[in-house]
């Protein structure tokens, strides 16, 4: 079953987001708690993609990546970037997370991508942000990049993420493919 903001409102005072905003902040692209989900920010660390050579989950390294810090962040055409979200989160061992992008962004053919948060997995979320136009796009450190979906389980699960020591596990910054 989707979880209700009041759920949302319980669960983050018992630290499942951090920071917490308990209202939609209407301050240029919205975030904070909303009727069903969790609109989180974009922090101002990103790593963007140098498009040279060839890219796949067992052919990235550092050096495919400019490591960048600012409130706005530009993606190359058809190209993309990574970033992190500014909440922290601790998903109980009952829920999963299902994270899709802001409309304001995919109306500008910005794509954001984000897996999954599976039961018992904390860290701040790496987010993929991908600009299919053939111009140059921005995004804002913030502001509003995503939104996370809680869904409850009616059984707990047998393995959660950090029972299998999920390589994601505590993410403090953006986590490459490992």
């Amino acid at each position: 079953m989707v979880k209700s903001d009041r759920w949302i409102k319980e669960k983050a005072k018992e630290g499942m987001i951090k920071p917490f905003y308990p209202e939609k902040i209407k301050k240029g692209v919205s975030f904070g708690l909303s009727s069903y989900g969790y609109d989180f920010t974009l922090s101002e660390e990103f790593k963007i993609f140098r498009g040279e050579g060839i890219i796949g989950p067992k052919r990235v390294n550092e050096e495919d990546f400019i490591d960048f810090k600012g409130k706005v962040c530009k993606i190359p055409p058809n190209s993309f970037i990574l970033g992190r979200s500014i909440e922290y989160f601790k998903i109980p061992r009952d829920v999963i997370g299902i994270c899709f992008g802001k409309s304001t962004y995919a109306r500008c053919g910005i794509i954001i991508n984000v897996t999954p948060l599976e039961p018992e997995w904390e860290g701040y979320i790496t987010i993929q942000i991908a600009n299919l136009t053939p111009v140059e796009a921005e995004v804002y450190a913030g502001e509003g990049i995503g939104q996370v979906i809680f869904i409850g389980a009616e059984t707990i699960c047998e393995k959660s993420y950090k029972d299998v020591s999920g390589k994601y596990q505590k993410s403090k910054e953006i986590v490459l493919p490992k």
